[in-house]
This record gives C-alpha cells, structure tokens and sequence, in this order.
C-alpha cells in the first residue's frame, strides 16, 4: 500500500514538474537584469510615466535615473559572477540632430576598471512616421541606445558603480541610466574541422585587408566549392556590401560576444554599403556572431540590412546579435526555417518578420529589445512571388521588450500561425500582442489571397505594463484584435495573463471605411486573466469592443472586469 501511494506521489510530482516547465513563458535569460531606479544613487529617479514622447515610458518599469553633475553614480551588488555588462542609457540630442556624447566610468569595490564612451547619434526619432533625424520636427521618440562592455572581472557580491564624467570631447549635458545587465559569457568557441577562415590571406587583396567585404565573400564561395564551412574567428571585421548565401552553406562565429560583422559609419548612408546577408538558397546555416550596423535613420524605400532574403528548406539561424539596422531578420519564401536563441537590440524597424511565403517556420528563445516597428511579425504579403503557402508558422519562448513604435508581436494574416509561451513587457507603444488585418495580404490579381485562415492561436503568454500610445491608431489595449476591414475569422486565446495594461487589457477594434466592413467571428477567449489597466489614460476596460467592431466573441472561464460592448453590430456570448 505505501509503495503505491509512494508511486502516485512521484507521478503527481512528476506530473507537476513537467507542466511547470511546459508553462514556463519568455526565453531563457543568461544574463541578470539590475534596474536604476534600484540602484543606490546620486543622480534623480524619473518616473513612472506612460505617455507618449517622454524619456519614461520608453524605460523598463516606466523609471530610470538621470546623472547631470559630473561623479554622479548608479550602484549596485553584484548578484552573480559576470565578465560582461550591457548598459541601457540615454544622452540628450544636439540642437542639429547629430547627437552628443558622454563618458561613463566603471568602478568596482570603488576601483576604476573601464572608461565608458557612449554617443547618442543612433537614438533620437522625430515626426510622424516614418519620423525625420530633425528636432524641429517635435515629438521625439527612440531615446535610448545600450553599450556592450566585455574582458570584466565582476565576482559576486562586488560593489559595481557607474559614474557620470566629463572628458575632452564630452557635450551631452546628462546621462540617464535605465538598467544594466551582467551576464557571464562562455569563452569564444574555436575553429570546427573543415572550415575556412575569412581572415586566410588567400581570400584577401594583396594578402591584407581591412575591409572584409570580398574576403568574406571568396571565403563563401571557396567553401560552397569545397563543402567545407565558413570561419568567423574572434574580432570585428568591417563589411561595407550585400554577401550572398547560397545554398549548402554554413557560416559559424565564435560566439555573439565575440565574432562582429560591422558595418562602417561613413558608408552607411549608401543604401547599398550596408551589412546585409542575403539568403539565395537551401540548408543555410548561421551561427554565433553578431552584425553591428550603423544605421540611425528609416526610410521604407531603402533595402533592410541585417539578415534577409530567401532560406528555402531546412536552414538555421541560431545565437546571432543583431543592432543598429533597420531591420534585425527580414525573411521569406522559406519553410521549416529555425531561428533560435538570437538577440534584437535597437533596430530602426522591425526585430524578426516573417513576410512573403513563410511555412512551417519557427522563431524560438528569441529576444527583443529597443526595436522601432513590431519585435516579432508574421506578415504574409504578396509583393513578390511566394514559393511557399503562408502559415503553421511560430512564435515561442521569447521575451519581447521596450520597443519604440508597434506591437510586441503581431500576426498580420496566414494559416493556422500561433504565439506560445512568450512574455511581453513595455510594450509602451502598441500592444503586446496585435491581430490585425491592416496590412494587406491579397495579390493584386485576386488570385492569391493570405488572409486568417484555419485557427489563429495565441498562448500560455505573460503580458506586463503593455498597451500604449500609438501614435496613428491613439492607444492600444495590451492584447488587441484589429477587424480593419477584412474579416477574421478563428482566433483561440488561452492562458494569458495581463497585469497592469497602460489602456485597455483587451480590445476588439475596426477603421472601416469605403463600404469595407471587416466581421470576426469563430473567436474564443479562454482563461484570460486581465488585471490593473488603465494606468496609462483613464477610463478604460478590462475588455472592450469599439463601436465599428462587427461580429461576435466566446468568453470562457476568464477573469475579465468591467467589459464594455459600445458596438450594435458585436455580440459577446459569455
């Protein structure tokens, strides 16, 4: 008797256990983040605030803290072991838009270990969208910019002080810190067998280079040529022109710490002098560097930089950290794609879009933060051919963060695509998650139309202080479904739990227009937990339907209060 109530204990433990780790939301995080606000300081806490064009609701929690005299600190005890931090800052522009500078000092246990140059000319956006570098044009957004700070020795419980200084070439008339992360980088991992380095003088003019542009691009083809892989040692190596993957082709670093592709600043004007790698193929595979780029302006009209193009079947993108271009990856015409375990930061639009003719493919353990149009988007357009039919693609596992225009992520059309397990926080200027018809899907000819399709799943998700002010649409609930007239028609979402929404926790929005009416319909809210909204602007719901909304809505063991229908045309079966 006691070894099978002994059994059912372990089963039921067990049984716990593994639906612990199945519920487990947002990606797994290396790193251990220490908040400002927290911090011990001198300098002056800002915040919290929550609307739009203000320097604190683009911080993480809504706060940060503002360092004006020189030797003015942040500090904090060290919780972990680390040899490398990010620090997440904000310098105030110059009066032409060039952005100023500063220097911040890294001490620990009150000794000097690394003097800081930070610059704010890749932060700053003015206008409307798709907003101007000019600050005459008003309503800044896009405050923030971080630094990467590697080779330290933090031991826990190390007293570690940041410090504001003034040094020849300074200008920048305050530092605002919002948070610093630590994290204990592996070393960088060596060359594999059968590989070809990208700094063989065989692949370089005249045996020396300091552009690498053409050694990268010898490298690939000798490598395709001999079936062996391409090598991206420890280092930064300058790339100033589009490098074409083919198919069969892998390309390891040796690690995002590590191996950098940077482009050059003098370039980066030139559309065409940017680093961009564009897939051309089959079972690509890249893995373990970062791209760096220099791009602190958006025009739509300009190509993405960053990782783009077409991967066809079966390639991998595992462990890159991409910052300072326009887009991070902006993939199509690509099926069973995996992109796991990369990093997002800073980006002048969107962090990871799936676009045309995306199939069965997977983003996962992803992270995002400081991007400038959705973190993550599945957008099946049909600008251009697609080789695959759109949709059963994925969202898990990733935490999206603090982005300056748009959604946490956002699914635009397509068959049966889902977001699971995901965390959402700050997502200050848009929602945390957006289903939306606004973007058109349909070709031309009529002959292809990818709107939703099949059911549309949204689950197991974390939502935090999310659900702003977007500046074309006014605010967004934290979770929104936007009817913009097409229809949508099934949508599953469970388990989401959504605290402390700046607007609405959900809504159920419409812009029709021009006899366009869009109808949803074969929808299902199951266990939604909606709690604290309205931090942002008063006078919002827990759920609300706006009064050009069409269709109906199923609610189902949920803890919503204060539902608000205002439309005649919606019905809400509870």
């Amino acid at each position: 008797m006691s070894n099978r109530f002994n059994c059912i204990i372990i089963i039921l433990v067990f049984n716990t256990f593994i639906s612990l780790a199945q519920e487990k939301r947002g990606a797994t995080i290396p790193w251990t983040t220490y908040e400002a606000e927290d911090m011990k300081t001198t300098g002056t806490i800002m915040g919290p605030k929550y609307g739009p064009y203000q320097v604190e609701t683009e911080s993480s929690g809504q706060k940060c803290v503002k360092l004006v005299a020189k030797g003015q600190f942040v500090e904090f005890t060290s919780n972990t072991n680390a040899n490398s931090m990010v620090i997440r800052f904000s310098l105030p522009d110059s009066k032409n838009g060039n952005g100023t500078n500063s220097t911040l000092c890294l001490y620990a246990n009150g000794k000097l270990i690394k003097n800081c140059k930070i610059r704010s000319n890749y932060a700053w956006l003015y206008g409307k969208y798709p907003f101007t570098n000019s600050p005459d044009a008003g309503v800044p957004r896009h405050f923030y910019d971080e630094v990467r700070i590697k080779d330290l020795k933090v031991r826990k419980g190390d007293l570690i002080s940041i410090k504001r200084e003034d040094q020849e070439g300074d200008d920048a008339g305050y530092s605002i810190i919002d948070l610093v992360n630590l994290e204990d980088i592996a070393p960088p991992l060596k060359a594999p067998v059968n590989s070809l380095s990208i700094t063989d003088k065989a692949f370089m003019e005249n045996g020396l280079t300091t552009d690498y542009t053409q050694a990268l691009k010898n490298c690939i083809a000798k490598a395709v040529e001999t079936g062996k892989s391409v090598w991206i040692p420890a280092g930064t190596f300058k790339i100033t022109g589009d490098i074409v993957l083919p198919a069969n082709l892998t390309i390891q670093g040796a690690g995002m710490w590590y191996s950098t592709l940077a482009g050059d600043e003098t370039l980066y004007t030139n559309m065409n002098r940017r680093v961009r790698l564009t897939g051309d193929g089959s079972n690509i595979h890249l893995a373990d560097f970062a791209i760096v780029g220099k791009l602190n302006y958006r025009k739509d009209n300009e190509p993405n930089d960053g990782i783009v193009g077409s991967y066809g079947t079966n390639s991998t993108i595992s462990r890159i950290w991409i910052e300072h271009t326009k887009v991070g990856m902006w993939v199509e015409n690509s099926q069973n794609l995996k992109i796991t375990d990369c990093r997002m930061r800073n980006t002048m639009a969107d962090g990871i879009n799936f676009c045309v003719g995306m199939s069965q493919s997977t983003i996962k353990n992803c992270t995002t933060r400081g991007t400038g149009d959705d973190c993550f988007a599945i957008w099946p357009a049909t600008f251009k051919a697609q080789n695959f039919s759109p949709g059963q693609n994925l969202i898990i596992n990733c935490t999206a963060q603090l982005p300056f225009l748009a959604n946490g992520a956002a699914i635009y059309g397509g068959e049966s695509n889902k977001i699971s397990n995901c965390l959402f926080v700050d997502i200050s200027p848009g929602s945390a998650v957006l289903i939306s018809t606004t973007f058109p899907t349909e070709s031309k000819d009529k002959s292809i139309n990818n709107n939703f399709s099949g059911t549309t799943v949204v689950e197991n998700c974390d939502i935090k202080t999310s659900g702003g002010f977007d500046h074309e649409w006014d605010w967004r609930a934290a979770v929104e479904i936007c009817v913009d007239k097409r229809s949508i028609a099934g949508i599953n979402m469970r388990n989401l739990n959504i605290d402390n929404s700046l607007s609405n926790g959900l809504s159920v929005i419409a812009k029709n227009g021009d006899g366009q009416i869009g109808v949803l319909t074969n929808t299902t809210l199951q266990n939604i937990n909606i709690s604290n909204y309205g931090i942002g602007v008063k006078g919002r719901y827990g759920l609300y339907i706006s009064n050009d909304a069409h269709g109906s809505l199923n609610v189902k063991r949920s803890n919503i209060r204060e539902i608000n229908n205002v439309s005649e045309s919606f019905t809400i079966v509870q």
